[in-house]
């Protein structure tokens, strides 16, 4: 209990809680002059979140495409039990200064780095009218409490191929090649957060109003443009952080 003899809420039971920090490689040979730079970083705060690093190299989905297979953390979060799930791509770095969202979490909300619009990305079935939010996922991030695993349900009353008629890529993701198929985890979900009506929130905005930054700038992370160009924007980003 506090100074106000009130009970203790989840945020403020955040100590000790075990957490996983879960990141995508098939194969364990995605770019190695991408993980290079990314996998120290993310080693570093999946240790400073005191969290157990787990790689996903293995496909469970081989009909899907290969970033579906983050929906493996469902199953996974069974067999490694813990208060706190976080996934985040192999591509991402992460600042070594970079806070533990789960402090600022209560265990009934996820959260993603950053959202888009729904309406603009996906056709709107009921779940979407529904739940009326328009939560559209930026999903390389995402920290879920085990209370809320339902986010990485895999799709289980639709095909692959009926889910990629509901998806349409912005003019943006289009002019860089993005074809529909390759947006199935940011739609799958999309579709979990709206139809489990689960509480969200971002990292941005807890950066913004718990921590009083500009965004969140202590993460990094680029999708929709050729690798050389990604690389070269990820070592000037180290630079910047006065990490090469």
């Amino acid at each position: 209990r506090d100074g106000n003899d009130e009970p203790l809420n989840n945020k403020q039971k955040g100590e000790g809680m075990k957490k996983n920090l879960y990141t995508l490689n098939i194969g364990s040979n995605y770019a190695p002059e991408i993980t290079t730079l990314t996998y120290p970083l993310l080693k570093y705060w999946a240790s400073k979140l005191g969290a157990t690093f787990i790689e996903i190299n293995e496909r469970k989905f081989p009909s899907f495409p290969e970033r579906y297979e983050k929906f493996q953390i469902y199953e996974l979060a069974k067999e490694y039990p813990a208060d706190w799930h976080i996934y985040i791509d192999c591509d991402a770095l992460v600042n070594p200064d970079m806070i533990d969202p789960t402090g600022y979490l209560n265990k009934d909300t996820v959260a993603h780095n950053g959202k888009d619009v729904a309406s603009n990305r996906w056709k709107l079935d009921k779940y979407f009218m529904r739940d009326g939010r328009h939560i559209s996922s930026c999903n390389w991030l995402m920290i879920a409490s085990d209370w809320c695993l339902d986010v990485w349900q895999p799709l289980s009353d639709m095909t692959l191929e009926d889910a990629v008629k509901n998806i349409f890529p912005v003019t943006s993701e289009r002019n860089g090649g993005t074809q529909p198929v390759m947006l199935i985890d940011d739609y799958v979900m999309s579709r979990n957060i709206a139809r489990y009506g689960l509480k969200f929130t971002t990292v941005t905005e807890i950066c913004q109003q718990r921590c009083g930054y500009q965004g969140n700038f202590m993460m990094f992370h680029m999708y929709n443009c050729p690798s050389m160009e990604k690389i070269a924007l990820m070592k000037n980003t180290l630079k910047q952080w006065n990490l090469a």
